[in-house]
């Protein structure tokens, strides 16, 4: 007799564990400066790693939803870019009542939901079909002014919805290079992790950042995860001493880079992909 085969997941199944999978990934990564990690909140006192992990896994049924509206539909279109919007509304309401009112995700949300529903359709060019989905007008999508929407228009940022719409350079031109270069350094993947992270920090005009410090939060995230880098990186003693000084600094500033750590978050899915489907 046969053994019995397991079940095989259905795609839309794999893509809401990449995407929960990427989430607790980020959220475990450590030291992360200013942010919630194994050591603790970071900048953050409404925030810990257990409510990290409950919200990320609140989100599964979401991401499922929306891998399998990208098939059912099966083109690019505002019938398939509002209906990705009603899913991600009540997946925010879901994760809500998870935290007990806290935001937790909801930037992770927009960046992984659209990347989960383009990887469904085209799994090869998954950053260009989540800026093309991106690019369209949810009709029905509430106009709230959110902290992001504020500081973007007060700076001149690009928030998330700009990030996405220009396909995610910042995980495409800086995470994933990088996240790649230091595996081949064979400094580690948690190393690899953090310096990935940190190169996206180094240009990003982090709308959590902006809002919680100003330029000035701005600036001293970027030229010290510069320096980081350029002391050899994380995997480094003197990288760690940067890195160090740099999570001081933020913390001083109460600044958390949560835009960045969402881009991380995507980064990581991206570089699933391949292997996972």
């Amino acid at each position: 007799m046969r053994a019995l085969k397991l079940h095989e997941l259905s795609l839309a199944d794999r893509l809401a564990d990449l995407a929960v999978d990427a989430l607790i990934d980020e959220a475990d990564l450590s030291p992360k400066p200013a942010l919630v990690d194994r050591r603790g909140n970071g900048a953050h006192s409404d925030l810990h790693l257990g409510l990290m992990h409950a919200s990320a896994l609140s989100l599964w049924p979401m991401f499922k939803a929306m891998a399998e509206a990208a098939i059912e539909f099966d083109e690019i279109g505002l019938p398939l870019r509002e209906a990705l919007g009603q899913i991600g509304r009540e997946g925010e309401q879901a994760m809500l009542i998870t935290t007990q009112g806290v935001n937790t995700h909801r930037g992770a949300i927009w960046a992984l939901g659209l990347l989960t529903a383009a990887a469904a359709l085209q799994p090869r060019a998954v950053t260009l079909t989540a800026a093309r989905l991106a690019l369209l007008n949810d009709r029905y999508a509430p106009q709230p002014l959110s902290h992001g929407v504020q500081v973007a228009q007060r700076y001149g940022a690009r928030g998330a919805r700009e990030e996405a719409q220009l396909g995610f350079p910042s995980v495409m031109q800086r995470g994933l290079p990088q996240l790649r270069t230091s595996r081949l350094q064979n400094v580690g993947e948690q190393n690899a992790r953090l310096d990935a992270l940190l190169a996206i920090m180094t240009e990003l005009a982090d709308t959590c950042v902006l809002y919680r410090a100003g330029p000035e939060g701005i600036s001293a995230m970027q030229q010290g995860a510069q320096a980081v880098l350029e002391a050899g990186g994380s995997a480094t003693l003197a990288g760690r001493r940067r890195l160090h000084e740099l999570d001081l600094q933020l913390l001083a500033l109460n600044a958390s880079p949560g835009g960045a750590a969402d881009l991380l978050a995507a980064c990581l899915f991206i570089d699933r992909l391949d292997g996972a489907l």
